[in-house]
């Protein structure tokens, strides 16, 4: 029994195979065509793996990277709105203070006599160091 295969020239994988003289088609024109064209088929699939796989991994990395920046985005805006909500919490703070209440605390601290009192302090410190 003899085996007849067809091997691509460039991986060097078995594409057709047949094991006998039998089990092969009547030798006509056509019938080299087809396995012309089989052939080629084959030897196409095997040469064009490399670059679709390439483009697959391209295209996840790209993916993966519109994803990151959605992310950087939302989280962007959501900084942002929490900026907006305190700045509005901080106005209405303000104008919710009644402004009577705010001369009576100015009036308390511009009487106050801390200062004074910490100055004497400070004086009577130094003599007694001497």
């Amino acid at each position: 029994m003899s085996q007849r295969s067809i091997i691509c020239v460039k991986t060097g994988t078995v594409i057709v195979t047949a094991k006998s003289e039998e089990e092969m088609a009547i030798p006509t024109p056509v019938n080299g065509q087809i396995t012309d064209a089989v052939t080629q088929t084959s030897v196409s699939v095997l040469g064009s793996a490399p670059a679709n796989a390439m483009g697959m991994i391209y295209q996840s990395a790209a993916h993966s990277t519109s994803i990151l920046f959605q992310n950087a985005i939302q989280a962007q805006q959501q900084a942002s709105m929490c900026s907006q909500a305190a700045t509005n919490m901080g106005v209405m703070q303000l104008y919710s203070v009644n402004t009577m209440a705010g001369a009576q605390a100015t009036t308390k601290l511009s009487r106050s006599d801390n200062s004074n009192t910490l100055l004497t302090l400070l004086v009577i410190l130094a003599a007694t160091r001497r």
